[in-house]
């Protein structure tokens, strides 16, 4: 966490295959272009009740102009109301074909004028006659999207121009693949079902009013705002639907879209991060907060998502440009399979990662800015400007995430594992992976104790961890293999009397997402340990990932932890994890808040995407492992060293921000930055920030020290090479090691 003045300011289409055996009959009469769009039989998948129907290249709804219901009445774009002019079924027909009637005048569906066969040929609504022009066939382009042909032309049913205006007339047009002729259908009102997700999770349906929405939306962000350490959580789901609200986001506050695809639920609007509440506008302290699996409309063009550490962007599909800042500094983010069909903004951002989205472009720098697996970004010029360019994921699997089916019921998507991927998973649709249904789960609510969870652990139950502070007087122990632990809402586990918070077995695919581990007043000797000791099975075809995965030491109250986080498994993917040692708050001091090192990786061939840590007394990060990568890491050195007596690594003053151990023979790492700011000594100086052994396969990339307002000196950047970072020099960099 950075505190420094303000300085100046620095759709793609994947076509779907035809299954010739089962369709041939069906595609008889249409082109093979049309044949090729028109050939999966989804029909069925459609939801059965009363459902609205967006495009995907305006975020309108169907509509039925001015409510009419009588022949001739035109079938346009709208802005989503709600209303029942904008409310259709699907009732079938034959051969996979459907009927699309109004809510207003179920006898009155969606029809192609003088059952033209011609671009551009005007749809409206007529009462139903049983003719080919008043049928259509929804192709499933996946996350709930579909495109429709009209059974009696071969063509689809398309904005004209791809307009974005209310009351364009919808026509029909030979179909092409485009977001004009992409559509999300959603259910209008989706039942809960009997899932009781507890007292702090907000689910929101399209049916409610706006003000009702935003009135919600507003009371648990002044809750919020300033609320960096209290111990309310919130979850705020949106259903699969079209929303027009400010969705501003504070501490400890998840939202999050409940649909297959982000396209699944529109926000008209914003859903946003500012720093008002910490003048002038600095950002370096908006932790712990999330936004996931939504689509945006911005008001004005350009949403704000203005954060630090652990405040996770997932899923994400901006319809304009995105700002990552507020005038003042902020200090470190995270945004992975995402869209921004504009440009990124970066202004002030200190360091970020970019992981498998696709950009419109990307605008500005400042010290550590890495793009690993990403379209429309800058290539690699570290370090003028600082940009440090991966064009491929090397193996990744994104996060699970909650969602609801079309008959209402909940369950967890869990994505498979990619290899040398790039751009998001869901650009084509449906993202590959598997569903589970909520029956598989285990729903840990406020009061649920460790023998609780543990039970369910034991009778081979996932959990689904709602928001909320869990103390555990016993370690929770994870077993099974392919075993799903995804928190809401930035949930958080406190082990009590000096215990380990969660082990997790040396099994296969474990996932371990969305949870705060906070460290107890007794000091525990691990927080979160991976495999036991001395583990060796192989992970490779399925390994455990870590997603949002947080650690604290001090802030909240006194925390003490020897290590934050051990991995022994083999295989292991971070995908995003903020380990801080805390340097401001309550129960913070050097011979207070204790705590040697944030992450000590013991297993092969472990890969870590955005992970940050800071302010341990000894090693932040120490590698022992074999065949380890990590893509983006940010670090602070300890803010509180009283002088450097009390902090020396033997003869060495100060310790590394990265230390590989000298028995590694393989390692890679791409696009570090570490920084020091002894705020209580400022005559305190650290070696080096990185420390490897000479290797010719232990290879750093782009790498960056800092001293932040000259305060303290890193001497090298890496072994005895790069630097000073110190009152004259406050920034170093050097390309590569060896």
């Amino acid at each position: 966490m950075l505190r420094l003045p303000r300085p100046p300011i620095a759709g793609r289409w994947t076509a779907l295959l035809a299954a010739a055996a089962t369709t041939a009959s069906i595609l008889t009469g249409l082109q093979p272009a049309q044949a090729a769009q028109a050939a999966p039989s989804v029909a069925a998948a459609l939801p059965t009740g009363w459902s609205t129907v967006v495009n995907n290249g305006s975020a309108k709804c169907l509509d039925a102009r001015a409510a009419a219901t009588v022949n001739g009445t035109a079938v346009q774009q709208y802005g989503c109301n709600n209303s029942t002019a904008q409310q259709w079924s699907f009732t079938p027909t034959s051969d996979g074909y459907v009927r699309i009637n109004n809510r207003n005048d179920a006898q009155q569906v969606v029809d192609v004028s003088d059952v033209s066969t011609a671009d551009n040929a005007a749809v409206h609504l007529w009462t139903y006659g049983g003719g080919g022009n008043q049928q259509w066939r929804a192709v499933d382009e996946g996350g709930g999207a579909y495109h429709f042909v009209n059974r009696n032309s071969g063509k689809c049913l398309d904005v004209p121009a791809a307009a974005t205006a209310d009351s364009v007339q919808l026509v029909q047009y030979t179909c092409n693949g485009t977001a004009a002729q992409r559509f999300q259908v959603a259910p209008v009102s989706t039942a809960p079902g009997d899932v009781d997700l507890g007292p702090n999770v907000v689910v929101f349906d399209p049916s409610m009013p706006s003000s009702t929405i935003q009135s919600r939306l507003n009371s648990v962000f002044q809750q919020q705002e300033t609320n960096q350490f209290g111990s309310q959580r919130y979850a705020v789901m949106f259903k699969p639907g079209t929303y027009s609200n400010d969705v501003n986001v504070g501490f400890y506050t998840q939202v999050l879209g409940l649909g297959q695809s982000p396209d699944s639920v529109t926000i008209n609007g914003a859903v946003h991060v500012e720093a008002d509440w910490f003048p002038p506008q600095n950002a370096t302290q908006n932790f712990w907060r999330g936004a996931e699996n939504l689509s945006v409309n911005p008001t004005g063009g350009t949403d704000r998502w203005a954060v630090s550490q652990a405040s996770g962007y997932r899923r994400m599909h901006v319809r304009g440009n995105l700002e990552l800042s507020d005038g003042g500094w902020s200090s470190g983010g995270f945004m992975a399979d995402s869209k921004i069909d504009g440009q990124v903004r970066s202004g002030t951002q200190q360091q970020w990662l970019t992981r498998n989205s696709q950009l419109g472009s990307w605008t500005g720098s400042n010290w550590n800015m890495v793009f690993v697996g990403s379209q429309g970004v800058p290539g690699n010029t570290f370090p003028n400007p600082p940009y440090t360019t991966v064009n491929q994921t090397p193996t990744v699997r994104e996060k699970p995430f909650l969602y609801v089916d079309g008959a209402g019921a909940y369950k967890v998507f869990v994505p498979s594992l990619r290899s040398d991927s790039s751009a998001t998973t869901w650009a084509g649709g449906n993202a590959a992976g598997s569903s589970l249904g909520i029956d598989q789960f285990f729903v840990v609510k406020p009061g649920a104790t460790a023998a609780q969870i543990n039970a369910a652990l034991a009778e081979g139950k996932n959990l689904l961890v709602t928001p909320g502070v869990y103390h555990l007087n016993q370690t929770l122990r994870v077993t099974r293999p392919d075993t799903v632990v995804l928190g809401l809402g930035l949930a958080t586990f406190i082990p009590d009397n000096g215990v380990t918070a969660m082990t997790v077995a040396d099994v296969d695919g474990v996932k371990v997402a969305g949870v705060l581990f906070d460290a107890g007043t007794t000091n525990s000797q691990t927080l979160m340990e991976v495999g036991p000791a001395g583990s060796a099975a192989d992970h490779a075809a399925d390994p455990t990932s870590l997603h949002d995965v947080y650690f604290r030491v001090g802030g909240a109250a006194v925390g003490k932890a020897t290590t934050s986080l051990v991995v022994n498994s083999d295989d292991v993917i971070g995908d995003h994890m903020w380990i801080w040692r805390g340097d401001h708050g309550t129960g913070i001091g050097w011979n207070t808040n204790t705590a040697d090192t944030g992450l000590v990786v013991n297993g092969d061939d472990v890969t870590m995407y955005g992970l940050f840590v800071e302010h341990y007394q000894k090693h932040q990060t120490v590698w022992n492992g074999n065949g380890g990568r990590t893509y983006f890491y940010q670090n602070e050195m300890p803010y509180d060293p009283p002088n450097q007596a009390a902090w020396m690594n033997g003869s060495t003053q100060g310790y590394a921000a990265y230390k590989v151990a000298n028995s590694v023979t393989s390692h890679q790492a791409y696009g570090l930055g570490s920084y020091c700011f002894f705020n209580v000594n400022q005559s305190v100086t650290a070696e080096h920030a990185f420390e490897v052994p000479d290797n010719p396969n232990v290879r750093f990339r782009n790498m960056v020290t800092v001293s932040l307002g000259g305060t303290g000196t890193i001497r090298h950047v890496i072994n005895d090479r790069g630097g000073p970072s110190n009152s004259s020099t406050n920034v170093a960099s050097l390309v590569s090691h060896p």
